[in-house]
């Protein structure tokens, strides 16, 4: 029986001190029982990172290194990639060491018992508390605008078959949401419990933007919900206004009930503004994302591509 071909794609971003040594262990645990390739990307990281990508390119034959021209952010550079992939299952592994690449073969167990895709799921998360705090807050949202499973737990450590790796690669969209892409591509999703570990090396790259940017793809490439809630609350504003108007002539006319308050005049046309702000503001971030996929604003750009397969 022909072995299993491994592709491990591993966004690399300021991770000079931690990516060699997930590298090999990759290596040592998967090398000997499966045919694999690493693909690594450097997203844009201007320590030496890409440096440590050549001298492992140079090292293994089955490694292949990405150099993207700048920072086009975790999904992008993933998205880079998988379009270098040749195995029968693609692993998404960070470059940080908190996943221990040995989980991997929990996952690929999982996933041959029927499924294309198979997330992780950390009993105990050792992330920073803001990270856990923006993984909760993207969970809930993917539940409710990109119709996730609320019993699927969504995590960056993931593998999947090729079928569906092919299938996310046809996306050519600006601003991809690989989450997105996988769910709506298949349901044969599952979990698989796996172990977190603690940041023994350098610190998180994990920034308010990013979690910001996260939000806005997933909010805005693959729903129109936040479109149609944002026009619900319109109509709750103007019902609201329609009955405060009733009120008051009603108060005029049959009671001689005068109404005064300008403070609170001015409290309702503030917060009815900044409603209507961002509503327009949303509305624009959906037009202006139309209009950056209509230029072919590129999901990454590639400065240099290093293979040394024979």
């Amino acid at each position: 029986m022909d072995k299993k071909k491994l592709s491990f794609v591993i966004p690399c971003y300021f991770s000079e001190q931690t990516l060699a040594d997930v590298v090999e262990t990759v290596i040592a645990e998967f090398h000997t029982k499966y045919d694999i390739e690493l693909v690594l990307v450097n997203d844009g990281s201007t320590d030496n990172t890409f440096r440590v990508i050549q001298d492992l390119c140079q090292k293994y034959s089955f490694i292949k290194g990405i150099n993207l021209a700048k920072n086009f952010g975790q999904d992008g550079a993933r998205m880079a990639g998988y379009r270098y992939c040749t195995g029968d299952y693609i692993i998404s592994l960070d470059d940080d060491g908190q996943n221990p690449p040995a989980e991997a073969h929990k996952l690929i167990a999982k996933l041959e018992e029927g499924y294309d895709v198979v997330f992780g799921e950390y009993l105990v998360k050792k992330h920073s508390w803001f990270k856990n705090f923006g993984s909760k807050v993207n969970d809930k949202m993917a539940n409710v605008v990109i119709g996730k499973p609320q019993d699927l737990r969504l995590c960056s450590y993931f593998i999947m078959t090729s079928f569906v790796a092919k299938e996310i690669v046809k996306y050519d969209g600006a601003f991809p949401y690989v989450w997105g892409l996988i769910l709506r591509s298949t349901n044969r999703i599952a979990n698989q419990i796996i172990e977190h570990r603690e940041r023994e090396v350098g610190e998180t790259t994990y920034t308010f933007a990013k979690l910001l940017g996260l939000w806005l793809n997933g909010f805005t490439a693959f729903s129109v919900i936040p479109l149609r809630f944002a026009s619900l609350l319109g109509a709750v504003f103007a019902l609201l206004g329609f009955l405060f108007v009733t009120y008051i002539l009603i108060s005029m006319l049959f009671f001689g009930i005068s109404t005064q308050g300008w403070a609170s005049l001015m409290s309702v046309l503030l917060i009815t503004g900044g409603v209507l702000m961002m509503m327009i503001g949303l509305l624009g971030e959906y037009v202006g994302r139309i209009y950056l996929n209509g230029n072919k604003a590129p999901q990454f750009v590639i400065r240099e591509y290093i293979s040394n397969e024979e």
